[in-house]
């Protein structure tokens, strides 16, 4: 009469009926006041309506498992029980819910005005993970349904290898979980829980991404080589889940074409590539390990390069190596495989070693660094030079001598010139630019001039003008 919505009163009887024990009537009184969600997938447990009648339910429900005083227990609850003891986890939760009524009556509500997730959970605390990954496969659920339904309660009780085993009965090839796994391998990453996420990477056979979790264990929150030096048996392990890899590409290349659609695919080419990294990147390991532990290393640079990082970083561990050793020599031949290895620019390199020994004032490492470089076969005529040169623009202060003889180790004249015009040693560069054929010699006097008339070097300026 007073127009006033009659919900909550057809709850409150439906759950008055329920405490009476009258299920039926129950059933009829929800009926007019809970309704099913609009959709079946959203990420919540249904209405509080709903949420009610269950707690109810499940803190009525009698436990099927009787203790030695439970004089009073039916029949029927006697036979599952006996079937529960003697039979495996999943008998045990058909047995539950078949034979009590309360549960059925849970089931009932949660399929009538529950969501996907709240019939999945319910399973989940009853220890029915069987039945609640076959309502998620039948529903065809999204994969934040199985993340928050089946994957978190799993890892966080401890039951992981008892969901990947019940995973592996329903579907051997894992293919129908492939959407599933994923999302749980990408949900693992975000809160970086890297050891779960190997663990699972290495059940769902993905060999290539465990390869990839393994260069995170042997790089991530090392300080030192010697420290990497510890962590070896990761880089072993990589090269495990590689090889493993391809054996298994090779098997099934012979056979027909296995679908392996979720698990991360990769050339045969690219994966001895990468088996080849590891292998240079444990000689790597092996020798700046025994240089930091000799206390040859002298570099105290805050980031550690690996080999697993883009082409900068590799530049670095080329560096790092032809730097850290007791003498140039004997860290350039591993660098200079790196440089060959990933096509590397080397010069660039050269002139970064170059430059670090100038700060360090190892002015005749320099000139080792040059003989190296030119006798590696693969230099081009000028490298030497440029080395060199690309030192002197940015450092103008080394001792004369050291300067000298860097200088004179140049190959091309030309840069000679270049080198000690940039040091402004006028009066040498004049010297080597008279050398020169007549018409080029007289460019290169005239330019000396003009330096030394701008800087205003009279002494040099009189001796080009009378040369001219």
């Amino acid at each position: 009469k007073s127009g006033l919505d009659p919900g909550g009163a057809w709850h409150a009887w439906g759950m008055a009926c329920l405490k009476a024990g009258n299920l039926a009537s129950a059933r009829e009184k929800f009926n007019r006041c809970l309704k099913p969600p609009m959709d079946l997938n959203q990420l919540n447990h249904g209405s509080r309506l709903v949420q009610d009648v269950i707690q109810y339910l499940e803190s009525t429900v009698k436990p099927v498992l009787i203790t030695d005083d439970d004089y009073f227990a039916t029949l029927r609850e006697l036979e599952a029980t006996l079937r529960t003891r003697s039979l495996s986890l999943e008998v045990m939760c058909e047995g539950k819910i078949q034979h009590n009524s309360y549960y059925q009556e849970c089931l009932f509500y949660l399929h009538s005005y529950g969501t996907n997730l709240a019939i999945i959970s319910f399973y989940m605390r009853h220890d029915c993970m069987r039945e609640a990954l076959l309502h998620l496969l039948n529903k065809e659920s999204p994969s934040e349904v199985f993340i928050e339904g089946i994957f978190i309660p799993s890892y966080e009780s401890g039951k992981l290898h008892m969901l990947e085993n019940l995973l592996e009965t329903i579907d051997p090839g894992l293919e129908s979980w492939g959407v599933y796994l994923i999302a749980a391998c990408k949900y693992l990453q975000r809160k970086n829980y890297y050891h779960i996420l190997y663990e699972l990477q290495q059940f769902m056979k993905d060999h290539v991404r465990a390869a990839m979790t393994c260069i995170r264990f042997f790089t991530h929150g090392a300080k030192s080589y010697t420290e990497l030096g510890g962590k070896q048996m990761w880089l072993l392990k990589i090269k495990d889940h590689l090889k493993v890899y391809l054996q298994e590409v090779s098997r099934s290349s012979g056979r027909k074409k296995m679908a392996f659609t979720f698990r991360k695919k990769m050339s045969a080419t690219d994966v001895s590539r990468h088996i080849n990294t590891v292998d240079l990147q444990m000689e790597v390991t092996k020798f700046l390990h025994q240089c930091e532990s000799s206390g040859a290393s002298q570099m105290t640079d805050s980031s550690l390069p690996t080999l697993f990082g883009n082409n900068n970083m590799k530049m670095d561990v080329a560096c790092k190596v032809i730097l850290e050793g007791k003498n140039i020599e004997e860290g350039f031949g591993i660098a200079f495989r790196v440089l060959q290895d990933f096509q590397l620019e080397a010069t660039e390199v050269y002139s970064r070693v170059a430059k670090q020994l100038v700060k360090q004032q190892k002015y005749s490492e320099i000139q080792q660094l040059l003989k190296c470089v030119n006798e590696s076969g693969v230099a081009a005529k000028n490298d030497g030079d440029n080395i060199i040169l690309n030192c002197l623009n940015e450092f103008k202060n080394i001792p004369a001598e050291d300067l000298d003889n860097l200088i004179q180790d140049m190959d091309s004249d030309e840069n000679k010139i270049q080198a000690y015009l940039l040091c402004n040693k006028l009066r040498s560069a004049y010297l080597v630019s008279v050398r020169q054929e007549r018409a080029r010699a007289v460019q290169l006097v005239q330019r000396v001039r003009q330096l030394a008339d701008s800087s205003g070097d009279h002494v040099v300026t009189a001796i080009c003008a009378q040369w001219l």
